[in-house]
């Protein structure tokens, strides 16, 4: 059983990741904020993580940090419209599983079935 949260601000980006990756997955949770994000891990503790960057109160790079703090086994991707070396580098530094763009979000696919991502 493969279990997911999905964390975007943008609540149609989260039903389209859900729309891309459902048959792949056995649980799916959503959540508009980091914030919110770290509670439901701590709570359900999903297989993956699929992380937006810039949201509201607490932005994906901070919960990842926060997230990885508590479970270092968490595996989390951080999936952004922002490209550029420095925010890859920040996404690895805080502990991030991977780096998918919103532009190849079928690349999600994918990382549900792989063992191991680099940043």
């Amino acid at each position: 059983m493969t279990s997911l949260l999905i964390v975007d601000d943008d609540a149609r980006m989260r039903a389209l990741i859900r729309s891309i990756v459902a048959d792949l997955v056995d649980s799916v949770r959503e959540c508009g904020d980091g914030a919110e994000a770290q509670t439901i891990y701590a709570e359900h503790q999903p297989d993956w993580v699929f992380m937006d960057v810039a949201m509201p109160l607490c932005n994906g790079l901070t919960a990842t940090l926060n997230i990885k703090g508590q479970d270092p086994k968490a595996r989390i991707i951080i999936v952004t419209g922002q490209e550029s070396p420095t925010l890859r580098a920040q996404a690895k530094s805080a502990g991030a599983f991977g780096f998918v763009m919103k532009d190849d979000l079928f690349e999600l696919r994918g990382i549900l079935s792989q063992s191991e991502r680099p940043v």
